[in-house]
């Protein structure tokens, strides 16, 4: 049985973030899978960094566009979040993979606005999530444990 996940309407603010997360999609480098991947992050400051997936021959040299966006801004210096949009250009449904999640986690809890599996390609709207409804218990490092 699959499980299905349910976010609420994004405000206009977190739709203008994904659209600027779809907008960056098309500057991905995705020879091999043809998944054009943007991604915006906004710190809790308000600055927004963006990102895109990278690929390689090499499979695992690749890059994410969710952690490309998190290596703008902790080059920047932010260190704390509120939002991470994530598109593609054709507006497929699309969520983080589990290595993303744990990533944006080390940061604390942050909203997502993306469209959700279930939707049809090409046609879906964005909804937004919380963080912890897709990574329910993150690695902690042991200095993080009470």
């Amino acid at each position: 049985m699959a499980e299905t996940v349910n976010g609420r309407a994004p405000s206009a603010a977190e739709l203008e973030l994904w659209q600027r997360a779809r907008a960056v999609s098309a500057q991905a480098y995705a020879r091999y899978s043809g998944l054009y991947v943007g991604a915006a992050l906004q710190s809790a400051a308000g600055a927004v960094y963006l990102g895109v997936n990278v690929e390689n021959a090499s499979y695992p040299a690749g890059l994410c566009a969710e952690r490309s966006a998190l290596a703008a801004a902790v080059t920047a210096g932010e260190r704390r979040f509120a939002t991470l949009a994530v598109a593609t250009r054709r507006n497929d449904p699309l969520l983080p993979c589990g290595a993303c999640l744990q990533a944006l986690a080390e940061f604390g809890d942050l909203d997502l606005v993306a469209v959700l599996p279930g939707e049809a390609e090409g046609a879906g709207e964005p909804s937004v999530l919380d963080l912890r409804e897709l990574l329910r218990a993150p690695f902690r490092s042991p200095r993080d444990l009470p």
